[in-house]
């Protein structure tokens, strides 16, 4: 180790170690800029002699190496100059001085030189806090106001932390282009101060190379390397914009209080919290065993779900707004067929707690719910009415779609951790299951069809949707005749439809009340079902069913228009007087929706219900108002996806978990935990990279058996198309930039006893060091004594006079506003009074 003295204090240095990166790790603060945690050090970057910006080639001096911000500067005993903290190696028995007034005076004016090339009249104006930066009560030109980060941006505090000399230049716009039309991504090039931070972790942490920059009359100008990011080999990875001291690269539609969320979307819209970007990682790696692994933490049906989820991770894929979304149920599918079982080593059972769940419902919800249950030690026992596990997944959803071996293969792999599933055994009453067990979860989905209610409906040859497709699924013998009208817009009816084609039915046609726009079925697949040859009638609705001699002969249908849109935005069909007519067919298939059959619960339980016939739960708990029964899934919300079914299951094992004595935590860990390698490197045209197209069977097949019609993907494919992630998660990996030091003190009596009993703010802080209360009042002192009893919370707190405290405390609520997109915890309830 070596030993050196900085502003009087031994630290202890790694060998190799700067300056700054010592001072930093003992708690003592240099101001920096140009410095990252995760970056080489500056001075490994040499210029371009060229580089674009919006297009624009700018040319420059090459070969020139980057100098820094200069704002590290440090006086070091034995020296003349001050020097770079940056890139300045330690030395045993060296002597350093940060904060003498030869070190301030040099850091200020390196400050200014920053300054008078970027817009910074906010960050000397008086009115700074809470300004929104929009409504200027002096009327500063926008063009010279701060970014969008003012009172969170990174230069800004160093900034205040070095101080702001009055011979500071005045900025003058230069009108440099702002790039919005780019993805993901906003560039302005008048807030960019040079750093290189962005060129640095794009060449020489992730490998791409897609930023350079170059001196133009002394100044450094960064930009792309080509004229634009796709063309630039851009991965559209982030890290740009992570790094970035100020608001010149900033995210498109970014949620502040959900920054994760909104930039890891395809995990956080999965219902069931699925790790995408980490499985479709380890596939990229070859690493296929890895990848099912991580699905499998979540979800006990990894194979069921890469062939039917509704994918709703796909919708909100950020590689969408660069060209096309990952095809992430495809992924999934191929690391549930290739993966393997090595993921079995890790799944470990806790021991047996003695305690007994019963579960009604062998669907997806309850059988998720078992498994959780039975790891974390529980006796499980599933009552399934139907002759088959699996509910809708065996039952409604068509053989095409999900083959029934590999539901079945899924579901012994919940059986084996003991969890008893009793086939044909309806509960006729749950009161005796709550005898019976510690607890109980009811999970029977929506199995019921909801009725059309018009004449005709209880002829031969009108069948529902549910029991239309049970029966072809529990290989009864079905006839459809030569023309079948299906009536609905949703997935249920495209089922419908395109296993009456396999049935033999030389036409089929799906009746919907609304447009093509307007229907609730997955486009993908319509599309298919349009494929294989199925017809569509739109703004049509069935007034009656004709018969003859007891037979479905017809359907009439009158002709919608769809009127102004309502409170909801939506437009409602509207029948079109004198426009009825008959379309003929031999058999009717309702698909209009499903609902709940509670016929199970006597009334004497006294469960709540809701308007709609479902069971009211608490929608974090899944808990009734009865004690220890629970209820999730379609039972609770209606007709849903697979998929939300699963989280429902997930969220009723952790709650009955607790419920039962223990801790609720159902995570697994059985996957590799390693970090990530941060390196991506470079591929041409990665940006252009198109979307696999998956297989699919050969189309006269598929209109006549009921083998699988989409596919797997193959090795290569499988490759290509895991490579064409963008990472966003890699984002989250990145060291955050040490801030200038925070006035906060700890949250004890000794500290607040040194506050004094005057007029100011007080803001209180939890053990994260964020913040959680803002309060004005006329008593600082007084106010955190009383404090100190009721906001049990806060381990920290900061201070500050202010004979306006009124006005005080409403910027400082503004800014946490601007910058968190809610107001602190302890403060909720004040939007009104902050808006007076």
């Amino acid at each position: 180790m070596v030993k050196l003295i900085i502003d009087g204090v031994e630290v202890q240095a790694e060998p190799g170690q700067t300056i700054l990166q010592a001072a930093l790790a003992a708690g003592i603060y240099i101001p920096h800029l140009c410095y990252h945690p995760d970056l080489p050090v500056s001075s490994t970057i040499t210029s371009s002699d060229k580089v674009y910006r919006n297009g624009e080639e700018v040319r420059g001096e090459a070969g020139k190496e980057f100098e820094g911000c200069q704002l590290c500067l440090v006086k070091v005993e034995g020296k003349d100059e001050l020097i770079r903290a940056c890139v300045t190696p330690v030395a045993d028995g060296m002597v350093v001085y940060t904060n003498t007034p030869e070190v301030i005076e040099a850091r200020q004016k390196n400050l200014a030189k920053i300054l008078a090339n970027h817009p910074h009249a906010c960050l000397t104006c008086a009115q700074r806090e809470g300004c929104d930066r929009l409504r200027c009560s002096l009327n500063v030109p926008v063009d010279e106001r701060c970014c969008p980060l003012l009172g969170r941006c990174e230069l800004g505090k160093v900034a205040d932390y070095i101080g702001i000399i009055p011979e500071t230049p005045k900025y003058k716009p230069e009108g440099l282009p702002v790039v919005k039309d780019e993805p993901l991504f906003i560039r302005d090039y008048n807030l960019c101060i040079g750093c290189t931070r962005c060129v640095r972790i794009c060449k020489e942490v992730r490998g791409v190379g897609a930023l350079a920059f170059t001196y133009v009359n002394g100044r450094v100008v960064v930009g792309t390397v080509a004229p634009t990011l796709k063309d630039s080999g851009c991965k559209f990875c982030g890290a740009c914009v992570e790094v970035c001291p100020t608001g010149a690269l900033m995210d498109k539609d970014i949620d502040p209080a959900k920054r994760e969320e909104s930039l890891i979307p395809c995990k956080y819209t999965c219902p069931a919290g699925i790790d995408v970007p980490r499985y479709v990682r380890f596939i990229a790696e070859g690493k296929v065993d890895e990848a099912i692994a991580v699905v499998r933490e979540k979800v006990p049906f990894p194979e069921v779900l890469g062939y039917v989820c509704m994918r709703p991770c796909e919708d909100k894929c950020r590689r969408g707004k660069v060209n096309e979304p990952i095809a992430i149920r495809a992924l999934k599918r191929y690391a549930a067929e290739r993966g393997g079982d090595k993921w079995k080593a890790k799944l470990k059972s806790a021991p047996p707690t003695g305690k007994k769940v019963a579960i009604v419902g062998a669907g997806p919800a309850g059988l998720t719910a078992a498994y959780f249950l039975a790891l974390k030690g529980h006796k499980v026992t599933v009552y399934e009415a139907q002759p088959v596990a699996g509910g809708m997944m065996a039952l409604a959803i068509p053989k095409y779609r999900l083959p029934r071996e590999v539901l079945e293969a899924e579901i012994k792999e919940i059986e084996a951790l003991g969890v008893e599933i009793r086939l044909n055994s309806p509960v006729d009453d749950v009161s005796k299951l709550l005898n019976e067990y510690d607890a109980v979860f009811v999970a029977t989905g929506a199995q019921r069809s909801v009725k059309l209610g018009v004449e005709g409906e209880s002829l031969q040859g009108v069948v529902y949707a549910l029991d239309f497709l049970r029966r072809v699924n529990t290989g009864e013998k079905v006839e459809v005749g030569k023309r079948v009208a299906v009536i609905g817009g949703g997935n249920t009816a495209m089922d419908c439809a395109r296993t009456a084609l396999r049935l033999g039915a030389e036409e089929v046609i799906v009746l919907y009340r609304r447009t093509r726009d307007e229907m609730p079925a997955h486009p993908a697949e319509v599309a298919e079902a349009e494929e294989e040859g199925v017809k569509f009638m739109f703004l049509v609705a069935p007034t009656k069913i004709i018969g003859k001699d007891g037979k479905v002969v017809g359907v009439e249908l009158v002709k919608m228009e769809l009127s102004e849109p309502d409170e909801t935005g939506r437009r409602r069909p509207v029948p079109i007087k004198g426009s009825e007519f008959i379309l003929e067919v031999d058999t009717v298939i309702p698909a209009i929706g499903q609902e709940v059959d509670l016929s199970f619960i006597p009334a004497s339980l006294g469960l709540k219900v809701s308007r709609r016939g479902t069971i009211e739960a608490r929608p974090d708990t899944l808990e009734t108002n009865i004690k220890g029964l629970f209820a999730g899934g379609d039972v609770v919300t209606g007709p849903a996806s697979v998929i939300e079914a699963i989280a429902a299951g997930r969220r009723a094992a952790s709650s009955i978990d607790r419920f039962l004595g223990g801790d609720g935590n159902i995570e697994l860990t059985l996957a590799s935990t390693e970090p990530p390698s941060p390196w991506l490197g470079r591929d041409e045209g990665f940006g252009y990279w198109p979307r696999v197209k998956t297989p699919f069977a050969p189309l006269e097949e598929r209109k006549t058996t009921f083998n699988p019609v989409e596919h797997c993907l193959d090795d290569k494919a499988a490759l290509d198309e895991a490579k064409r992630c963008l990472r966003c998660d890699l984002r989250f990996t990145i060291t955050p930039v040490t801030l200038p030091p925070e006035k906060w003190l700890e949250f004890t009596r000794e500290a607040v006893e040194t506050v004094p009993e005057t007029e100011g703010v007080i803001q209180l802080l939890d053990e994260n060091k964020e913040i959680i209360y803002i309060k004005g009042t006329a008593n600082m002192k007084q106010e955190l004594i009383q404090l100190l009893e009721t906001a049990t919370e806060a381990k920290y707190f900061m201070w500050e006079e202010a004979k306006m405290y009124t006005s005080r405390e409403s910027e400082l609520l503004q800014q946490y506003l601007q910058t968190h997109g809610r107001l602190p915890k302890m403060n909720l309830g004040l939007e009104e009074e902050l808006y007076e």
